[in-house]
């Protein structure tokens, strides 16, 4: 038995051997992971409870859940939501149960993938969940909010984890280098700072990927006289298994910048031209498609509102087409995006409330407009618009704010003579 499971852990990618079993070596999401924060302190004191991990791959949710599972005495069943069923969950249950029972000793089920499960698969556990019979930790890279049942969401706490930083990514590929029990240690690898930094870049916060890019660039390379396997950049961009930017970064933010730029100023050329050298340079087509989406809100926004809509859809047939057929639509709504009218008009109400919603975060709501669902005492006063042909001049803001504006239309495009109705109806807002 510890035979084959030598040899299972030998022949695992290094990835999943260098996975941090103690939350101390956990790298990343420091956001959640530090010293006396909740995560820290309820894992410590096994009492987390069932939870949901989501956010990009590579970024240390299963690692994570593995860490909570193995720090306290319980036992613990690994699922994949793709390959389970309902009848697996079932027995996963009725395990628990006997467990419970008889041992007096907990379960959890680290489901992975777990925005797969249908719905049935999800009510099967909901019992279990509630009587502590199971404790379940799934992570995901989808939002739960949207891809899970809301019976699940509701019973569990949610995590986002966030993107690697390239230093958290540079941290995890030199302890692999130096790991003589799990890593490469034994491997005598000399890793230039240049191969280090495109691993770490390229993996775009996806620590998996560097990882396993960093065996394979060691694998396949031959020691030289003196024993040692050098790792360069060149021998990193052959195994990144995308292509390698042939700009540096310092180049690449400088295009990246004149195309958001060329954008801005309704030049489709130059931002067509600088899209295509991205793309050209080995730059994911899916950035060029996302920043085209902010800046059809931030800088063209309701001067064309249908400028977001054909920028969402051109990322949504890249991504079904993929290269090079997912250029075409890219293109057109670059040059759509480039030849829209421009207001920042949206950008500016959204600084502005913002600043305003923190300097008066107390601020009263109108007694009026408050929710009367759950009041005791009638709540009355609200003039409905719709009872008055569709507009009433009414008082929204709290009275710290009533005569703030946020919203000012532009001179251009859709809201070129654009209206405001409380300003049409004779209110008067503050400039």
């Amino acid at each position: 038995m510890y035979l084959f499971d030598s040899a299972r852990q030998e022949l695992a990618p290094l990835s999943e051997r260098m996975r941090a079993n103690k939350l101390e070596d956990f790298i990343g999401q420091k956001h959640l992971i530090y010293e006396g924060s909740l995560i820290s302190r309820a894992i410590r004191a096994d009492r987390l409870g069932s939870c949901i991990f989501y956010g990009p791959p590579g970024t240390g949710k299963t690692t994570l859940a593995n860490i909570i599972a193995e720090s306290t005495g319980a036992a613990y069943v690994y699922l994949n939501a793709v390959s389970s069923g309902v009848a697996d969950a079932k027995k996963v249950i009725d395990d628990a149960r006997d467990r419970l029972s008889f041992y007096g000793k907990r379960t959890y089920l680290l489901l992975d993938e777990c925005h797969r499960w249908t719905k049935a698969q999800s009510d099967c556990v909901l019992s279990a969940i509630e009587k502590g019979e199971i404790v379940f930790i799934g992570s995901t890279t989808e939002n739960p909010y949207v891809s899970m049942t809301k019976a699940i969401v509701s019973r569990c706490r949610i995590f986002e984890f966030k993107q690697l930083t390239e230093d958290e990514v540079k941290e995890g590929l030199l302890r692999a280098v130096r790991d003589t029990e799990k890593g490469l240690g034994n491997y005598n690898v000399e890793l230039d700072d240049d191969a280090l930094g495109h691993l770490a870049w390229v993996s775009n916060g996806d620590l998996r990927t560097a990882l396993n890019a960093l065996e394979l660039a060691v694998l396949t390379t031959d020691p030289d006289a003196d024993g040692k396997i050098h790792i360069t950049r060149k021998t990193a961009t052959e195994v990144t298994q995308r292509r390698a930017l042939s700009v540096d970064e310092s180049l690449y933010y400088d295009i990246l910048s004149a195309f958001c730029k060329s954008l801005r100023g309704s030049d489709p050329d130059a931002a067509v031209y600088y899209a295509m050298r991205l793309i050209n340079a080995g730059c994911d087509p899916m950035l060029v498609a996302r920043r085209l989406i902010v800046h059809s809100a931030e800088d063209v926004g309701l001067a064309d509102p249908r400028a977001l809509t054909i920028a969402v859809s051109a990322q949504y047939a890249l991504e079904k087409l993929g290269l090079p057929e997912g250029r075409i639509p890219l293109t057109e709504a670059i040059i759509y995006v480039a030849q829209a009218p421009k207001s920042n008009s949206v950008v500016n109400a959204l600084y502005s409330a913002d600043d305003a919603s923190k300097q008066a975060e107390d601020a009263t709501i109108p007694y009026y407009l408050r929710d009367a669902n759950y009041k005791t005492e009638k709540v009355t006063g609200y003039k409905y618009p719709h009872n008055f042909g569709g507009w009433v001049e009414q008082q929204y803001l709290p009275d710290a704010l009533k005569d703030a504006r946020f919203y000012f239309p532009s001179n251009n495009g859709e809201e070129k003579g654009a209206v405001i109705l409380k300003e049409a109806r004779g209110t008067k807002p503050r400039k």
